[in-house]
């Protein structure tokens, strides 16, 4: 996936019905999805356990979509190979989970796959910018990663727009990502701010609406922002 000029959303599983999880995804593909967010967590780096590599397989067999993986785990270097040979489009790490952040980029480079950098709500903006330039995606949490039912955090809106402005500045294309709390609300200021794809969950995966009248309501709420690709 690169940016061209539009906005992406890709619906998390982690609010789908895991009894149902191929469902809930074929749904989200057919309402026009542009990719499918999955969290592994390891409960270590973060409280919860969620999804792996056996979960990457099964949706790769049955579908060519960008598979966005995003590693909440303690020494996410050893899961790399798994997840590019499993079928992972991107492999997003945290910069707090890495001993070498920059080796673990350049390991998911040569493996192929597109590469990411998380960055945690009380980590700066500074710490990235020198890596920019060697990242497909730059993931904003805008949650405290691993924990469920959180608000999100306005506070974030400032670091969106610092590295928007470093993006531009440096001519680059790389995407910012946000995770957490987005709906109909907040992806309008995110994306004002400067984000171009959007991680959604329960606004994607409810009971009060169709999985393609929920996506097609978070793509509507945000025409007539501004492009920021």
């Amino acid at each position: 996936m690169s940016s061209n000029s539009k906005y992406y959303v890709v619906p998390s599983i982690l609010s789908a019905d895991p009894s149902a999880l191929w469902n809930d995804v074929q749904e989200a593909i057919e309402a026009g999805a542009d990719g499918i967010h999955i969290d592994i967590m390891d409960g270590h780096f973060v409280p919860n356990i969620a999804y792996g590599i056996l979960t990457i397989e099964a949706l790769r067999k049955r579908s060519s979509i960008f598979l966005d993986v995003h590693l909440m785990v303690q020494e996410p270097e050893n899961l790399l190979k798994g997840l590019v040979d499993a079928g992972a489009s991107n492999i997003t790490v945290h910069i707090e989970a890495c001993n070498n952040i920059i080796k673990t980029i350049s390991e998911i480079k040569k493996l192929s796959a597109q590469a990411g950098i998380a960055i945690n709500p009380e980590t700066p903006a500074e710490k990235i910018t020198q890596m920019l330039e060697n990242i497909d995606l730059i993931l904003v949490m805008t949650v405290y990663p691993g924990l469920p039912a959180q608000s999100f955090l306005p506070s974030m809106l400032p670091k969106i727009k610092e590295i928007r402005e470093t993006i531009k500045r440096l001519g680059l294309s790389t995407i910012i990502e946000v995770d957490g709390g987005i709906n109909t609300e907040t992806a309008k200021l995110t994306v004002e701010a400067g984000a171009n794809m959007l991680v959604a969950g329960s606004a994607i995966f409810n009971k009060s609406k169709s999985t393609k009248d929920s996506l097609n309501e978070l793509r509507n709420s945000l025409l007539g922002n501004p492009k920021n690709c």
